[in-house]
Parts: structure tokens; C-alpha cells; sequence
């Protein structure tokens, strides 16, 4: 069985790769890593979109835009 290759790289280079990414983060940052990567790519896909079609907004823009916005103070004089 032939076990496909990630960009020319190995079983056992793969594996070195993953012990250093272990060893400079943490095993305890990893999750927050992989959340923080994930998050990233929603953002980074939802502005692709938007420079694709700028007349319609997708839900991801309209709540990035929705948490952008400062707080606006209320005016009740």
C-alpha cells in the first residue's frame, strides 16, 4: 500500500515536524493553535468573498463588520 506524500515529505519527516510544533508550543496551546488558525481562515475566506462580490454580504462579513463597529455612545441629553 502506497501512502500518499504531503508535498514530497514522508512518514518520518512528517512526524519530526510534528514533535518540534509539540516541543516549541506546548500541548497545551495546540487546541487553541488549531482555533486560532481556524478562525483565521473563516475571516481570510469570508474577505475573498466579499472582494468577489461586493454588492452582497455574507453572514460572516455582516457579523466581522458587526464586531468592528466601535461602540457608539448614547446621546440622551
Amino acid at each position: 500500500m502506497v501512502i500518499p506524500l504531503v508535498a514530497g515529505l514522508g512518514t518520518p519527516e512528517l512526524l519530526i515536524i510534528l514533535a518540534v510544533v509539540v516541543l516549541l508550543f506546548g500541548a497545551s496551546k495546540l487546541p487553541d493553535l488549531a482555533r486560532n488558525s481556524g478562525r483565521a481562515l473563516r475571516i481570510f475566506k469570508s474577505e475573498t468573498k466579499g472582494l468577489m462580490s461586493d454588492d452582497t454580504k455574507t453572514p460572516e462579513q455582516l457579523e466581522i463588520e458587526r464586531r468592528n463597529e466601535p461602540e457608539r455612545p448614547s446621546t440622551n441629553d
